[in-house]
């Protein structure tokens, strides 16, 4: 599987992630419907709040919770990265993984475009959208790893490349 790490750095009043890259998975499932399989995925390896929707289509950002966004159904435009970020041309099958604070909308998508997102076990979303304090920022640097790689579990890449030295998932 072809995993893409991109790094972002804070951008105008998005804070993004300066530790931790967003992993962009292509092609995890090469099916016109993956909504079921990215469900079923996410739940195995312990991520929640599996949720089936679009992606809002206003930049935004979340400090409370890493987040997974699996392509379902369809294919669209994402802004990741905040508002001078990286367009990401997704379709059904593709997966992308966001540290806390990436900043993400949509700018556009098919009719039939469908996300199915999920957490890490005991994060919940917040949905941000100004400028965060630096005590929010710092806190949100604090948020716990998540236990396992949302699409491949332990032996993921999320693993290796969201490893810090001295806290595990």
């Amino acid at each position: 599987m072809d995993v893409q790490q991109i790094a972002f750095e804070a951008d105008e009043w998005v804070p993004n992630n300066s530790r931790l890259p967003v992993l962009y998975y292509h092609s995890v499932f090469i099916t016109e419907n993956g909504s079921e399989e990215f469900a079923r995925v996410f739940t195995s390896h312990g991520w929640q709040g599996v949720w089936r929707n679009g992606v809002f289509d206003f930049q935004h950002y979340h400090l409370g919770a890493h987040e997974v966004l699996g392509v379902g159904k369809g294919h669209g435009k994402l802004l990741i990265g905040g508002p001078s970020g990286k367009v990401f041309d997704v379709k059904a099958g593709d997966c992308i993984l966001l540290p806390a604070g990436t900043g993400h909308m949509n700018l556009g998508a098919s009719h039939d475009f469908e996300v199915v997102g999920a957490y890490p076990r005991g994060q919940h979303a917040d949905i941000q959208t100004s400028a965060a304090s630096n005590e929010a920022v710092a806190q949100m640097a604090k948020l716990r790893l998540p236990e396992a790689d949302p699409v491949q579990g332990a032996a993921g890449p999320m693993m290796e490349t969201w490893a810090v030295p001295g806290q595990s998932g």
